[in-house]
């Protein structure tokens, strides 16, 4: 206020320095409300999620009608090949989505099969299980829930195909799933503890022993070499422990000892065989140059060159000796097509000899 005459006359301006001053009062006060307590700190900004995020999977009514946009199914006959591993979960989490709200089994088939999830799901969680940042962690949850929650409705709905054919096989994504989440949290360490836990489900032990084998530490040897020396361990984990052999050095002899002690059982001779003579020849020693010898006459053939193993004896003795060799698949080593055709398959094995194969767990 300012003086006119005898009387005040209101400055110009005044108004609006009163109301940022109120304001800064208001503002001081309130800081001073938080630093005591009375309002927690996240109360002043929330920051909005993606729905992947968002979106709980008790709630998928509220979010279909609108609360929330579901993430985009992939579509039958697309290219799965995504940027990275975040992407890939977070399309396996949107797949799910429509599964969960299905009215029926009917319903939940066709949607399945449109999804292609059968292909989709293992890749996905291959990416997951070689994951090693924590940043794929909320998601990999995300995923888990899910399963857990598709598997309460496969089971309540109770038609005898989801029971047969689905349900075993989302049990085996879900503990797939729980191992990779494992290996993300809590590294080495979570996975060694889940492969050791006898009280634990079998797929989950087995699906968290691959993870040790794909990551192959040294100090994991140990656990491999107890499945690979014990007549009566369960064959999946045998079957692990062979394909994590290829990254140790000088382990040949544990394999060509399991070789032989499974050599006439012919069942396990067709699941073991060509995964111990895949390891034997990536480790290239020379102690396994007799038994490769001895099938190129009397190992067994196939038209799969990955389940023959007269070619893999072809392939590992021309690596240990520079030689192609006589075999009961060819007769004549000398014939170009001979040796064209060993070329062909020594290339496919040296493409293949970082690849795991999966067994399937019942």
């Amino acid at each position: 206020m300012e003086r006119v005459g005898s009387r005040l006359a209101p400055v110009k301006g005044a108004g609006k320095v009163k109301a940022e001053g109120r304001d800064l009062q208001q503002r001081s006060h309130a800081n001073h409300r938080t630093l005591n307590g009375l309002r927690p700190p996240h109360a002043r900004s929330v920051r909005r999620l993606p729905p992947v995020f968002q979106t709980p999977v008790d709630k998928l009514a509220a979010r279909d009608a609108g609360a929330a946009r579901p993430l985009a199914a992939p579509r039958a006959g697309r290219s799965f090949l995504c940027l990275n591993t975040l992407e890939a979960l977070c399309r396996f989490a949107g797949a799910l989505d429509p599964l969960l709200v299905a009215p029926d089994a009917r319903a939940l088939e066709e949607r399945w099969v449109a999804a292609d999830l059968d292909t989709f799901a293992w890749r996905t969680l291959h990416l997951a299980r070689a994951a090693e940042s924590a940043g794929v962690a909320r998601t990999l949850a995300q995923v888990d829930r899910r399963l857990l929650a598709l598997l309460r409705r496969a089971r309540a709905l109770g038609d005898p195909h989801l029971v047969t054919f689905r349900i075993p096989e989302l049990e085996r994504w879900q503990h797939a799933t729980a191992a990779a989440l494992t290996g993300v949290r809590w590294g080495l360490a979570g996975l060694h503890t889940v492969a050791t836990d006898t009280r634990a489900p079998l797929a989950r032990r087995y699906y968290a022993l691959l993870g040790l084998a794909e990551r192959h530490p040294r100090g994991t040897w140990p656990l491999f070499e107890r499945y690979l020396r014990s007549p009566g361990a369960h064959h999946a984990f045998v079957a692990v422990s062979v394909e994590a052999t290829r990254y140790y050095e000088g382990r040949a002899g544990y394999l060509i000892e399991l070789f032989e002690r499974v050599r006439e059982d012919e069942l396990l001779r067709r699941f073991l065989g060509p995964k111990i003579l895949a390891s034997l020849t990536v480790l290239g020693d020379p102690r396994s140059l007799p038994l490769f010898e001895s099938l190129l006459v009397g190992g067994h053939t196939d038209p799969d060159r990955d389940r023959c193993e007269v070619t893999r004896a072809l392939v590992a003795v021309r690596k240990l000796t520079g030689r192609i060799a006589p075999s009961a698949k060819f007769a004549d080593p000398d014939d170009p097509e001979v040796r064209r055709a060993v070329e062909a398959a020594e290339r496919h094995f040296d493409a293949e000899r970082d690849r795991l194969v999966p067994v399937t767990v019942i």
